[in-house]
């Protein structure tokens, strides 16, 4: 069953990795799964939340936060030191098939540590601002799966990596926005960018 599943994995990896390539996404991708490329989003969001929210805004960032940080450490120094599962451009019977594009990490590739922090990222904000916006809900899970797409694309995760990591972060960010919600009941005010 094990090995079944692995080998559908690794199957949709490749028509990723392989069957999806072209020059576009080829420059793309590797743009997309990079930190600096989404530095703007994570700066409008504090200062967003801070000017709108003042207090509140502070809450909501330090919970942001907490929220990258659990997920990280849930995946990085728990799940993938347990599982220890290879990446696929370090596998040796595996890597001669994919097409690397970006620097193959050392660490180990279940679960997805991008998709697990996006994910949870995305989840906390959907649980803040849903009330008061509703595109929130589509807008933060596209841009949570686009960027754990792109992990797939350019050699470094398994789409079961990606699942699991999208799950994982979706729980704490789930958790993460209970509290938040129990702690700050009433909806946060309109704002004229909401």
């Amino acid at each position: 069953m094990i090995d079944q599943l692995i080998s559908i994995d690794q199957e949709a990896f490749l028509a990723i990795n392989q069957g999806w390539s072209n020059a576009f996404f080829d420059w793309l991708m590797p743009v997309l799964r990079n930190p600096y490329t989404w530095a703007p989003l994570y700066l409008f969001i504090i200062i967003f939340c801070i000017k709108n929210y003042k207090k509140k805004g502070v809450l909501i960032v330090f919970l942001i936060l907490i929220t990258f940080g659990i997920a990280d450490a849930l995946s990085s120094s728990v799940i993938k030191k347990s599982v220890q599962r290879v990446r696929p451009c370090n596998d040796i019977e595996f890597k001669e098939e994919v097409n690397i594009r970006v620097r193959c990490g050392s660490g180990y590739s279940f679960t997805s540590s991008h998709a697990a922090n996006h994910f949870a990222i995305a989840m906390v904000l959907i649980l803040v601002f849903y009330r008061r916006w509703k595109p929130i809900l589509w807008l933060g899970l596209a841009w949570a799966a686009i960027i754990s797409f792109a992990q797939i694309y350019v050699g470094v995760h398994y789409p079961l990596d990606i699942l699991g990591g999208a799950i994982l972060g979706c729980l704490v960010g789930w958790c993460t926005g209970l509290i938040f919600r129990f702690i700050t009941p009433n909806p946060l005010p309109a704002t004229n960018i909401l």
